[in-house]
């Protein structure tokens, strides 16, 4: 079994094995309670910083914050995915990291679209609970090809980034992709229904998990990688929503 998300994969409950399972083991309801804690967190951090942000002076720490933000985020996903049992101390302390990140970039889009922050989240929470009904009612069941389809086209996409990363860094900017022109849209479109998909395998996994009984800790780790996916897709769904609303 394996899942496209890079910190949510199955290959970390052998890595897991050696954890204490005096603890308990991996259970639904707990990696439901944990989501929400850590949901909870980013959703503090990303309220306090999205005041600052749209203060009529925001302090000048703002714009640094938005630059080099990702960085302890970046540095705890890093961790948490080699050591999944350090996810329930940096687990937290990614979610309120990232939190103020997502904050000040929601409030940069609101400024120049306003409305859209509250349509990106709606439609988040949306398509959240629509795929998890489907699979819960195993409408939707991921199959190993499915699975590996998914796996090598979200690598693909972060690749991509990657990629346009380093080349802005060189003052060479890809066209079209990032603009708001029909291929750009296709493009964020395509990213936003890979992101969903995940959402699908990650459900995958933390069934898998508890089915195999994998240590308490693991929780942690699930629900971490839940919230990575939430994130992602929150980012790509407000991305499509500027990009329609630039064409008005």
């Amino acid at each position: 079994m394996r899942t496209s998300n890079p910190t949510l994969n199955d290959d970390v409950f052998d890595r897991s094995r050696t954890g204490n399972l005096a603890d308990g083991v991996m259970t639904l309801s707990g990696t439901v309670l944990k989501t929400g804690v850590l949901t909870l967190l980013l959703v503090a951090s990303a309220t306090w910083s999205w005041k600052l942000a749209m203060s009529g002076n925001p302090p000048a720490w703002v714009g640094s914050a938005l630059t080099l933000g990702w960085i302890v985020p970046f540095l705890m996903a890093l961790i948490i995915s080699f050591k999944p049992g350090t996810a329930p101390a940096l687990a937290p302390v990614y979610a309120l990291t990232k939190g103020v990140v997502v904050g000040i970039v929601s409030a940069l889009y609101e400024r120049h679209y306003g409305g859209i922050v509250l349509s990106a989240v709606l439609l988040t929470c949306g398509v959240l609970f629509a795929l998890l009904a489907a699979y819960s009612t195993g409408l939707i069941k991921p199959s190993e090809n499915f699975k590996l389809g998914i796996f090598a086209a979200t690598i693909g996409v972060l690749l991509f980034y990657l990629a346009v990363m380093v080349l802005n860094m060189f003052g060479i900017h890809v066209p079209g992709i990032f603009d708001n022109g029909t291929i750009g849209i296709c493009f964020s479109a395509f990213v936003v229904i890979l992101a969903a998909l995940n959402l699908v395998l990650d459900f995958d996994f933390i069934e898998n998990g508890c089915a195999a009984g994998a240590p308490k800790h693991m929780e942690w780790y699930a629900a971490f990688g839940l919230l990575v996916t939430l994130v992602w897709l929150y980012l790509e769904i407000l991305r499509l929503l500027a990009k329609l609303s630039s064409r008005d």
